[in-house]
């Protein structure tokens, strides 16, 4: 009687791994049991009865009814069968699955670049493929997972027929690692492979360089930066011209002694980045000495207060400056106190002075612009002096004009009496409303009221004065208007006729004398 199980037996198994097949789930004693292989037809492989060798020394007996395979193959998939002959004969069959893999996965990115260590990275804004292929039977599960810094991973799907996928912009937020998991799903045997890439971006805007004084020394650093890009740029400094290699670095930073150093002497900075521009970027810096302007000459006066000043320019790097007493020891530098007040804005510099004093404050006084591409100095004389006694001054000088009124008094007294007899007695006929003229005959012509009492006195002495004798040559008249009155303008006329006569009779007398 033959009987067949109801049920086949599955088994998997692995590449280059042993595995039993089991004949039936039987207990107890066993009958006679061969094993076939199930092509197109039945081949033999093992059986229990010792005289029949097995067809590969892979086969052995188990328990003295199972198969036992050694190494196994990919060959050794397929259907088996176990016939046991014990009263009756049963047929059992099992089917045996071979998984191999995933072996050797092979993770392809198409990014920008490899770094040294092999890290990748890519571009901000290029486009990168993935794909992910593995050695596998049956064909893997293929699965990729993207992890960014300091975040938990997620999945970008999995698919069995497409493993490949594409970013077409990449971004800051992109990068991070990527992995690749491989899944048997016949062995439930996986596989993964975790690549990191890296996305890099130049810096958006140009590059700034700059020089300044070492602190703590007369060294001058150059900085160089290029802010804003992933990961920091290389620089190098130059000599220009020339191309004199200063130094190169990560920092951007260089220390240059005053040997290297001249007035008008540029330097520039070369950048470079990972991912371009291929041409860089540069900056140039160019360093110049210091020059001085001040005041020659400052006085103060006891007491008082009194601010110097100093202008530096042209200078680069800014220069430092420092105020010294030019006394006995020059290199002392005057430091901020009670009397001393130091200010400083850019470049230009005040030293105020409170309280002056001649023994303590006058004399030189230096303004020192100290740089690496030179020293400069100037020299301000400070004196201090006793406050001027403004009211002596102002006495001094009412009384000199005062004096110098007197002697220009005097004199036209003692040179000109005459004229300032009758001028006195005009200003005694008059009030102090009244206005006096003066008129020279010579010099001006006659008013035309005077007119006809002029005509009168020079046909007068036509007649009387022989032509032989000269006239008088000067003849003086006063004519005064007091208040518009016509009387005493009158008189004045008169007074000037009577003197007239007199000056006519004395001349006629002397005519007569014999010669």
């Amino acid at each position: 009687m033959t009987r067949h199980s109801g049920l086949e037996a599955v088994v998997i198994g692995e590449v280059h791994e042993n595995i039993t097949l089991h004949c039936g789930n039987i207990s107890g004693p066993r009958g006679l049991v061969t094993w076939y292989r199930n092509d197109s037809e039945p081949v033999f492989l093992l059986s229990s009865n010792s005289s029949l060798p097995p067809a590969e020394p892979r086969f052995s007996l188990v328990d003295a009814s199972s198969l036992h395979i050694k190494s196994l193959g990919l060959g050794d998939e397929g259907n088996y069968t176990c016939q046991e002959i014990l009263n009756v004969t049963q047929w059992f069959q099992v089917w045996l699955q071979v998984a191999s893999g995933p072996y050797q996965i092979e993770v392809h990115i198409a990014a920008t670049g490899t770094l040294p260590n092999g890290t990748l990275y890519a571009a901000r804004g290029s486009g990168v493929d993935f794909s992910c292929n593995s050695s596998s039977r049956p064909p893997p599960l293929v699965e990729w997972w993207f992890q960014a810094l300091n975040s938990s991973s997620e999945s970008f799907g999995h698919n069995l027929t497409v493993n490949s996928f594409s970013l077409l912009l990449m971004s800051p937020r992109l990068q991070g690692n990527y992995t690749c998991l491989a899944l048997n799903l016949l062995s439930k045997r996986h596989r993964k492979v975790t690549t990191e890439l890296l996305v890099y971006y130049p810096p958006p805007s140009a590059p700034q360089c700059w020089a300044q004084m070492a602190s703590g020394s007369f060294m001058l650093q150059l900085t160089c930066r290029w802010d804003g890009g992933y990961p920091d740029p290389d620089f190098l400094w130059i000599e220009e011209p020339g191309g004199v290699i200063v130094g190169k670095s990560k920092l951007g930073v260089e220390m240059l002694s005053e040997s290297q150093l001249s007035d008008g002497k540029k330097f520039k900075c070369v950048t470079s980045h990972i991912v371009g521009p291929e041409s860089g970027a540069s900056c140039v810096v160019q360093i110049r000495g210091p020059s001085l302007l001040s005041e020659p000459m400052k006085t103060c006066f006891v007491g008082g207060n009194v601010t110097l000043t100093c202008q530096v320019s042209g200078a680069y790097p800014p220069a430092k400056i420092l105020w010294l007493r030019n006394l006995t020891q020059p290199e002392v530098v005057i430091q901020p106190s009670s009397r001393h007040l130091i200010t400083q804005d850019g470049q230009d510099s005040t030293l105020t002075i409170h309280n002056c004093s001649q023994d303590l404050d006058e004399g030189y006084y230096i303004c020192r612009a100290d740089s690496p591409v030179g020293v400069r100095e100037v020299e301000i004389w400070l004196s201090v002096k006793e406050p001027v006694n403004i009211g002596g001054i102002v006495g001094t000088i009412v009384s000199l004009l005062l004096l110098g009124l007197a002697i220009i008094s005097g004199l036209l007294l003692y040179y000109s009496p005459v004229f300032c007899w009758k001028v006195g007695n005009t200003f005694r006929g008059q009030n102090m409303d009244d206005v006096m003229v003066l008129v020279d005959s010579e010099e001006e012509e006659e008013e035309e009221e005077d007119a006809a009492v002029e005509e009168e006195e020079e046909a007068h002495e036509r007649e009387e004065l022989p032509k032989e004798i000269p006239k008088q040559d000067h003849i003086h008249r006063v004519t005064a208007l007091v208040n518009g009155n016509i009387e005493q303008m009158g008189n004045g006329f008169q007074d000037l006729q009577d003197d007239s006569s007199e000056e006519q009779s004395d001349i006629v007398q002397e005519e007569d004398r014999p010669v």
